[in-house]
């Protein structure tokens, strides 16, 4: 038995579990799956107080809509979709509110004597990938940031491969359009 396919019987069992009332087994999901949804979240979303909730959010639902799966995707795979499409609805919402926000921003602390440069990376790229479209940010989040293959990326988004690969492309060449401009206007420190 593969390592992928111990987890995914390792999860099935677990959600069998938890449905059977073992709060336990649904911590135990939680624990293995909320690093995936927070990096999913944070980046569609930012390092936001609104996508803290929209993780939280992610398993609420899986919670109360545990009995419709099916294992037919893997748990992760299934959690990351609920992230994705939670985080879309969300920044529609901030979208058509965007005048109110403040956006404030907060960046984790990092233990490492390059804390200020690795801060400054975090932040220019998370700026960065704030700018694109919702759409190209779900493309970039999942298969550059989470490593999922391009077939997985149109899976959980519901587009054809040609969309994953053209959205793809275009966001990488607003990120390399953004990036020069950065470079330009702050390159001399």
């Amino acid at each position: 038995m593969t390592h992928s396919s111990k987890t995914y019987a390792d999860d099935l069992l677990l959600v069998q579990q938890a449905l059977s009332g073992n709060k336990n087994a649904f911590e135990r999901i939680v624990q293995q799956h909320q690093k995936r949804v927070a990096r999913t979240v944070m980046g569609m979303m930012g390092n936001t107080a609104d996508a803290e909730d929209v993780g939280q959010e992610t398993f609420i639902r899986f919670y109360h809509a545990m009995k419709q799966y099916k294992g037919e995707a893997a748990l992760g795979t299934y959690l990351t979709r609920v992230a994705i499409n939670l985080s879309l609805n969300a920044l529609k919402k901030r979208n058509k509110h965007r005048w109110l926000e403040i956006d404030n921003k907060t960046t984790r602390q990092v233990t490492d004597d390059d804390q200020s440069t690795r801060k400054d990376e975090k932040e220019v790229i998370e700026t960065a990938l704030k700018q694109l479209e919702p759409d190209f940010r779900s493309v970039v989040v999942i298969r550059l940031i989470q490593g999922y293959s391009t077939k997985e990326t149109a899976e959980m988004l519901g587009i054809p491969i040609g969309t994953v690969l053209s959205r793809l492309s275009r966001a990488q060449q607003k990120l390399k359009e953004m990036f020069n401009l950065t470079t330009h206007t702050h390159g001399q420190r």
